[in-house]
């Protein structure tokens, strides 16, 4: 067992860890609030979009601060340099997911949707969806890294899996952007990065749950 999770065990209610723990709750609710964000634009609730898509904006500037946060932390503590960049590591990574998910709203705020047909839009839905599993998966396995050490690999695959269903989606996206009648290019340039910032959840998942494995397998 890697020194790292020693300590976690050891440590469980450091500011650092807390922290951590906080941070990955945002993200997971930043990734639900996108969804949330997506349906009411599909559905044409503009109220209902905007206000989820601030929510998105002031939840990543949260999760920004916290990334700092326990990166102060880690910089005080016991830990050895090279348990350091791997626990700092893993905030950068969770922390991009958070970043894709603003930039998604970014671009879901700019897409005229009366213009999209019907089998994008519900593309945009099967796809966040996907991409949420993915962020709650992810949740999971670094809960699980933190307190049932045994059972996070396991977890970490889980993600994996789930990254891969996002991968089809996006393939089968693409094939239908390819069909589909788009009338203006730039809605079909902006669907097309919407479809992209959303795989990017779903990758940034995978790249954090990459850097569990390394931590757990490390001695």
């Amino acid at each position: 067992m890697s020194e790292l999770i020693k300590w976690f065990q050891k440590r469980r209610e450091t500011k650092a860890l807390v922290a951590i723990q906080r941070h990955l709750a945002l993200t997971t609710g930043i990734v639900d609030d996108l969804e949330k964000a997506i349906i009411a634009a599909i559905r044409k609730d503009e109220r209902e979009k905007q206000r989820c898509i601030e929510r998105v904006a002031n939840s990543e500037k949260e999760a920004d601060s916290l990334r700092r946060k326990v990166m102060d932390e880690v910089s005080k503590g016991e830990l050895s340099p090279v348990d350091r960049v791997d626990l700092m590591d893993l905030v950068k990574r969770v922390d991009m997911v958070a970043d894709w998910s603003r930039e998604s709203t970014r671009i879901l705020g700019a897409i005229p949707m009366e213009h999209v047909p019907k089998l994008i839009k519900e593309g945009f839905v099967e796809m966040v969806k996907s991409a949420k599993a993915c962020a709650f998966s992810l949740q999971k396995c670094v809960n699980k890294m933190m307190t049932k050490p045994e059972e996070a690999l396991q977890a970490a695959d889980m993600v994996e899996r789930e990254e891969e269903k996002a991968d089809d989606i996006h393939e089968k996206a693409r094939t239908l952007l390819g069909k589909e009648d788009l009338s203006k290019a730039g809605v079909a340039v902006l669907v097309s990065q919407l479809f992209e910032t959303i795989e990017m959840i779903a990758d940034s998942c995978e790249d954090a749950c990459d850097q569990v494995r390394i931590i757990m397998v490390r001695k």
